[in-house]
């Protein structure tokens, strides 16, 4: 019966797809070797373990909304998840090493997007839970199936530079920001009654008059 572990070498932004995608280099290792693996349909839970690294002070403020003031940090950091992945190994002996496709959102409503966002340098520290099931060839060359236990996982650090270049590359110079219908109505009709050209220029214009009556 297979004894699969799995472990991620690298990760590097895919190029050329239709949404901010990540390729995490994942190895499948089996024992015995010498078994045949016909195939695996594996499902993948990611993890962000916020409480496995250092923050730096510029990144504090990025962070309040997550987590409250720093002061606090103590009790409110924890681990979120961050999203899911699914891949269909091909047949393999020993070990072998695939592309693990995960998507990503920059959604500023979703924590992991607030969250990866708020770092500037340094990596992120992710666990990654796998789950599905091995189809092998036993002795007899029958083929059998076997779920893959649910206490696999692999841990792996995403530099924090791969994700902004992802998004640099997929929304240069540029953020998503979902905005609830009335809030964005009201946003429309200040923006034609301003006779401004762009949204950008109606939020310009709305912050700089909060900021005077701040200052």
């Amino acid at each position: 019966m297979p004894d699969l572990t799995f472990s991620i070498s690298a990760a590097e932004v895919a190029p050329f797809a239709a949404v901010p995608l990540l390729l995490f280099k994942l190895q499948i290792a089996n024992a015995p070797a010498g078994e045949e693996i016909a195939s695996i349909t594996l499902q993948c839970q990611i993890q962000i373990e916020a409480t496995r690294r250092r923050y730096a002070p510029a990144e504090h403020d990025g962070l309040q909304d997550l987590f409250g003031v720093p002061q606090r940090w103590t009790q409110t950091l924890r681990t979120m998840l961050w999203t899911h992945a699914t891949v269909i190994v091909p047949a393999f002996s020993g070990t072998c090493v695939i592309d693990l496709l995960v998507p990503c959102s920059f959604d500023f409503n979703i924590a992991a997007t607030k969250y990866c966002h708020a770092l500037q340098d340094g990596e992120i520290p992710l666990m990654l839970q796998f789950s599905g099931t091995v189809f092998y060839r036993n002795a007899d060359d029958a083929l059998q199936a076997a779920p893959v236990p649910w206490h696999k996982e692999a841990a792996f650090r995403l530099p924090v530079a791969v994700w902004h270049d992802m998004m640099a590359r997929y929304y240069p110079n540029g953020a998503w920001l979902c905005l609830q219908r009335e809030v964005f109505d009201r946003l429309g009709r200040y923006k034609a009654q301003q006779g401004l050209a762009t949204w950008e220029r109606a939020l310009d214009a709305l912050l700089d008059g909060a900021e005077e009556k701040a200052s």
